[in-house]
């Protein structure tokens, strides 16, 4: 059984490990283009899809995992910083505010005729930031490649004040909804797996449900 991550994110990449799946990284570059009228839930739904489409094309047989991430305060979306101005911008902006991260992921398998696309949030409470924090984060560089300007699982991590929902959506991949929309899809981590091994089977379910497209 083959998986795809269609994404060149580290950390995406570094969750997938870390749950011992064995997969291949396939960036899919798509236009990351907010359209007007679209919720955030919409939005990172619609580039999932996207993503994952390109990937599915090329490999058919091939399970492939797409993701997208914003951050939403009231009604801006922040996406990656254009350059250290502008994350020093975001970072004021979220500095003791509470936001939302909405992640987009879509699971699909072409030659089994497979297509689920979910969304998770999670709401996030910065602590209050002066001039001299952010400055010296920014500085750090880890800011300018992450949405909202921030790495939870870095050093980002010393600004976060709360978090309610899904922690590893925050860093770029909601496990625990990954972990049901595969079983959803047949593929089962634990049934059949034998002691000691995490290789995913094809479960054969009667109870399967049908794929959702939110």
């Amino acid at each position: 059984m083959t998986f795809i991550l269609a994404s060149g994110s580290p950390r995406r990449r570094e969750l997938l490990s870390s749950i011992g799946l064995t997969f291949d990284v396939m960036p899919s570059d798509i236009p990351e283009i907010h359209q007007p009228g679209e919720s955030p839930e919409e939005y990172v739904a619609r580039l999932s899809r996207g993503k994952a489409a390109v990937i599915a094309a090329l490999h058919p047989d091939a399970w492939i995992i797409a993701a997208d991430t914003t951050v939403l305060l009231g009604d801006e979306l922040l996406e990656k910083p254009l350059d250290a101005d502008d994350a020093k911008r975001m970072l004021a902006t979220i500095s003791g505010k509470t936001h939302m991260v909405y992640t987009g992921v879509t699971v699909q398998n072409a030659a089994r005729g497979w297509h689920d696309t979910r969304v998770a949030e999670t709401e996030v409470r910065m602590l209050p930031l002066d001039a001299r924090d952010i400055a010296w984060y920014v500085s750090t560089g880890e800011p300018l490649d992450k949405a909202g300007a921030y790495a939870a699982q870095g050093i980002g991590a010393i600004f976060i004040d709360s978090i309610h929902g899904s922690y590893t959506n925050v860093v770029g991949l909601p496990l625990a909804l990954l972990f049901q929309m595969l079983r959803r899809a047949g593929v089962d981590f634990v049934r059949e797996s034998g002691v000691g091994s995490r290789a995913p089977v094809l479960a054969d379910r009667a109870d399967m449900l049908p794929p959702t497209y939110e």
